[in-house]
């Protein structure tokens, strides 16, 4: 180092230790043996998590409340019967789901509740429990730009969000002051996925997607992920996805596996397609608040159906018709 050169000091660290550590060039190096050919991924949600997850990896749910939620993924995830995941995102219905289970020990988050329902039974027993042993905070924002850094091939973005709040105190982060200004800014450390899971409107065979409405962070995370597994309402010829493509936020080379899965968010609700399945989603939060209650939930809803296709044929057309959106609405 230059007798010249001075350190940036830290001035504040927040509390909780990092998930995740930040090693980008494994990342690259995974990237780079990724195959960039034009191959048919399409495949069951079952075989996609055979393939792509094994116990104790780091995934990451891209949902933006409880619009385009990966459910068909997450159900078939917890009739895996795979355990000790560290989770990253939102989380609304989807956590529940692997919280009633039990499967997740490490949590960054930015948000996991119920709405305007409240907080999660299921997240406050497992906390309460010991079961959950870190739990990490963090704004929507700050979240989104830590996989902004990882897509980015850099180990931390700068910014002045969080600052002064119990939510920085509580994460990660750690503060300097500027070089340039003397101010403060936060550090946010770049965070890679082991695997992700995203639900869009459409996508090709080979996994050029496209979102309809609000895209969250899916751009983002799509290219912060070791693995990326898509679900989908249409698998759609690539000509088609040719003709629009400013829509395609995630394209092919970043996916490893594609899922037809219609109505894949339900119970949550998917723009210009369907809206959230209001009466069931009250029947799951009146069945979270006892244990044996969920226990039952889960048995109906999720561990004894084999598959979406399955679990389509449960809900019944006459629902499914009473939910899908009479006009599109984006």
């Amino acid at each position: 180092m230059n007798k010249n050169s001075k350190c940036i000091p830290i001035v504040f660290e927040g509390e909780a230790p990092l998930i995740q550590p930040v090693d980008l060039d494994s990342f690259r190096e995974h990237n780079r043996h990724k195959s960039k050919s034009l191959i048919n991924k399409t495949m069951t949600e079952e075989e996609a998590i055979d393939r792509f997850v094994k116990d104790g990896d780091y995934l990451g749910f891209e949902l933006y409340g409880t619009v385009r939620c990966p459910v068909s993924l997450t159900r078939a995830l917890v009739r895996s019967g795979k355990k000790d995941f560290r989770v990253a995102g939102q989380g609304v219905y989807e956590l529940d789901l692997l919280f009633a289970r039990d499967m997740v020990r490490e949590i960054d988050f930015t948000y996991i509740g119920l709405e305007v329902y409240g907080v999660s039974q299921l997240l406050r027993r497992r906390v309460e429990s010991g079961s959950v042993t870190n739990i990490v905070e963090w704004s929507n924002a700050c979240l989104t730009w830590r996989f902004k850094a990882a897509s980015m091939g850099v180990p931390f973005v700068p910014t002045r969000c969080m600052l002064g709040t119990d939510t920085l105190r509580k994460s990660s982060a750690k503060v300097i002051e500027c070089p340039f200004t003397g101010k403060k800014v936060a550090l946010l450390p770049a965070l890679v996925l082991d695997v992700g899971f995203i639900h869009v409107n459409r996508a090709d065979i080979h996994g050029n997607c496209q979102i309809d409405g609000i895209s969250g962070f899916a751009f983002e995370m799509a290219r912060a992920c070791k693995h990326l597994i898509i679900s989908t309402e249409q698998i759609v010829k690539t000509e088609e996805i040719r003709e629009h493509p400013d829509r395609t936020i995630i394209p092919y080379y970043l996916v490893d596996a594609v899922v037809h899965a219609p109505y894949g968010s339900w119970p949550g609700e998917m723009n210009g397609l369907y809206e959230r399945d209001e009466t069931h989603y009250k029947m799951f939060i009146e069945k979270q608040q006892s244990p044996d209650a969920t226990d039952e939930y889960m048995k109906e809803w999720v561990l004894d159906i084999p598959d979406h296709k399955s679990l389509i044929e449960k809900i019944g057309t006459q629902r499914l018709k009473e939910i899908s959106l009479k006009e599109v609405l984006l």
